[in-house]
C-alpha cells in the first residue's frame, strides 16, 4: 500500500511541569494525511514523541482512535490545565499517535455528507472504520520499522480496536479498551431517530452537554468538570466541522455507520467480534457513572477475554464516559500508563 504525506508540520513544544517530574522533555509534533485504498479518501494522523527519541520499539508505540461522534484530537490531545493525555503518555518516553477515521475531524468526509442525511444509507460502518485503522497501523509500522504497536480505543473505538486485534494479532503489542462497548441491556445514548437510519447525524452543543451529564447525580454535577473545560472541548470540537459550524445552531456531523452497527449487533444481543480471539494483554477501564457504555458491559466482556494473558479491568470512581476530560482524569491516565509501562519493564 502506498502512503502519501500530504502535510507535515513539525515543531518543538515544552509541556507543563507535572508534580511527578522535575522537568518534562520537549515533544515533537507531526501531522500527516495518509491515503487509503479508496480513491479520494485520506485519513488524518497526528504524532507526538520526545524530541530526543531516535529509536522506536513496539512497546513504546501507541495508536489512539475515537468514539462514535467526535474526532480524536479534541479529547486525546486537548490541553486542560496545560496538559493533554497524548502529551502525558509521550512525555513518559512513548511514540504516540492519534487517528481520525474518515468522516471525522480532519480526515476526508465521504461525499454523502455533502447531501441530505436521508438521501443515503448509513456511512462508515465498522468494516470500513477497521480498514482505516489498518491503514494507519501499517503506515506507522512502516515509518518506524517495527512489527507491532499498542492500540488504545475509546467507546466505539474499543469495538474497532478489538476487532482489528482479532484479525491482526501479530501487529498488536497490547490493547487498551477505555469505556468498552458490549451487548446492550440499556438503550444507547447515540440515536438516529425513527425510521431508516440516515447516512449521518447532527449534534449541537446543548445535546452534547446533556449526553455528557447523563447519569450524574444533581449534587455531583457542579464539581464534575472544572470551570472552562467543557467550553474548551466544545469550542475545539465544533470547529472541526466547518460546514456544521455555519448552521444555526452550530453542529458536528457524524457518520451513522456506528448507529446501524449498534442496531444490528450489540443492540440486538449479537457480539460484533469474538473476544476469545484476542490473544494479547488487554486492559478494560470504565468509569462509575458511564451511561454510554455502562460498567456492566466491561464486567460482561472481561471473562470472555479467555485467551488474553495478563488481562485486567479497572473501575474508576466519580466519572462518566468522558472522564478523560473531568476532574478525575488523572486516575484514567495513571491506570492506562501502569498497564503500558509493564511491557517496557519486561
Amino acid at each position: 500500500m502506498k502512503f502519501q504525506l500530504a502535510a507535515v508540520a513539525s515543531f518543538l513544544c515544552a509541556i507543563a511541569v507535572m508534580p511527578a517530574l522535575a522537568q518534562t522533555p520537549a515533544l515533537v509534533t507531526e501531522e500527516m494525511m495518509v491515503k487509503t485504498a479508496d480513491p479520494g479518501i485520506e485519513i488524518y494522523v497526528r504524532n507526538k514523541r520526545p524530541a530526543n527519541m531516535t529509536s522506536f520499539r513496539p512497546e513504546q508505540t501507541v495508536l489512539y482512535v475515537h468514539g462514535a461522534t467526535y474526532p480524536s484530537e479534541t479529547a486525546f490531545d486537548l490541553k486542560l490545565d496545560g496538559l493533554s493525555w497524548m502529551e502525558y503518555i509521550a512525555s513518559r518516553g512513548y511514540d504516540v499517535w492519534l487517528l481520525d477515521l474518515r468522516g471525522y475531524g480532519k480526515s476526508t468526509r465521504p461525499p454523502e455528507m455533502a447531501d441530505k442525511p436521508e438521501a443515503n444509507p448509513p456511512i462508515v460502518r465498522g468494516e470500513t472504520a477497521v480498514k482505516d485503522i489498518g491503514t494507519a497501523v501499517d503506515f506507522i509500522l512502516q515509518k518506524r520499522n517495527i512489527a507491532r504497536l499498542n492500540l488504545l480505543g475509546w467507546s466505539w473505538g474499543t469495538t474497532l480496536m478489538a476487532t482489528y486485534t482479532t484479525q491482526n494479532p501479530q501487529k498488536v503489542e497490547r490493547l487498551v479498551l477505555y469505556a468498552p462497548a458490549w451487548i446492550r441491556q440499556t438503550a444507547s445514548l447515540v440515536q438516529a431517530g425513527p425510521g431508516p437510519t440516515p447516512s449521518y447525524r447532527m449534534v449541537n452543543r446543548e445535546q452534547a452537554k446533556q449526553r455528557w451529564y447523563t447519569g450524574v447525580a444533581e449534587d455531583k454535577k457542579a464539581d464534575l468538570i472544572p470551570a472552562g473545560w467543557f467550553d474548551a472541548w466544545a469550542d475545539a470540537t465544533f470547529a472541526t466541522d466547518p460546514v456544521g459550524a455555519k448552521m444555526n445552531p452550530p453542529v458536528v456531523r457524524a457518520p451513522n455507520g456506528v448507529v446501524q452497527d449498534g442496531i444490528e449487533f450489540f443492540g440486538a444481543g449479537k457480539p460484533y467480534y469474538d473476544p476469545a480471539k484476542i490473544t494479547v494483554p488487554t486492559l478494560l477501564v470504565v468509569a462509575e457513572w458511564d451511561r454510554d457504555t455502562p460498567p456492566y458491559m466491561a464486567q460482561t466482556l472481561f471473562p470472555l477475554l479467555m485467551n488474553s494473558p495478563g488481562k485486567r479491568m479497572v473501575g474508576l470512581a466519580e466519572g462518566t464516559h468522558s472522564i478523560i476530560m473531568e476532574r478525575n482524569r488523572l486516575k484514567l491516565f495513571e491506570a492506562v500508563q501502569a498497564f503500558l509501562d509493564e511491557a517496557k519493564r519486561s
